[in-house]
């Protein structure tokens, strides 16, 4: 008699490595090595399950992954994260030679947003991962205004790149209102008192 085990397989595109996990051990799948363990990003502590989405809300999960202890924050929780396709398979494989038979997709996400927790020799990192018609929900408001955006239409141009910390962001290319103070007075020519000056709208 042909016995048959299940184990789950997840795989995490980051923009600069990629993460492959199963439920115990190591197996082959795809042609790489899924394991238990990741040197910098830990183990997954917990797996939530996937709540159905309804009207204008999509499907999502939540993950919980318990790092190295000397992972370095910056490393576990990036804003290059967000959109990093997640994917979860629940694989049939021989318990004789550990070789997976079948695969068959649960779920094809991103990440949408991650919360990285330390306390006191604890540190865990929640990753929320939503459907990909995440996508069709994104309205692209304000590309206008950032370097990144700017340089993909316009090659090279860096007219965004020193325009940080403005309380009102203003569209390349558009000219602003005139703000100013209006005032009364003189230069200091002679023609007025010393120290007076003339308070232009400007």
């Amino acid at each position: 008699m042909n016995q048959v085990a299940l184990t789950g397989l997840v795989q995490i595109d980051l923009p600069e490595r990629t993460l492959r996990y199963c439920d115990g051990g190591f197996f082959e799948f795809g042609g790489e090595a899924f394991r238990s363990r990741d040197d910098t990003f830990g183990t997954i502590g917990s797996l939530q399950a996937m709540s159905e989405g309804v009207g204008d809300v999509v499907p999502a999960l939540q993950m919980t992954l318990l790092p190295a202890g000397d992972a370095a924050a910056a490393d576990l929780s990036k804003p290059g994260h967000q959109t990093s396709r997640v994917r979860f398979w629940i694989a049939e494989f021989d318990p004789a030679t550990g070789v997976i038979g079948s695969a068959e997709v649960m779920f094809d996400g991103q990440i949408d947003q991650t919360i990285l927790t330390v306390g006191k020799g604890t540190k865990t990192l929640d990753v929320s991962v939503v459907s990909l018609a995440e996508r069709l929900f994104e309205g692209n408001i304000g590309n206008t205004l950032n370097p990144t955006w700017h340089k993909s239409v316009w090659p090279g141009e860096t007219g965004h790149d020193n325009a940080t910390g403005l309380s009102k962001p203003v569209a390349w290319g558009v000219e602003s209102p005139r703000v100013g103070t209006t005032g009364r007075g003189s230069y200091n020519d002679g023609s007025g008192p010393v120290g007076a000056r003339d308070l232009r709208a400007y």
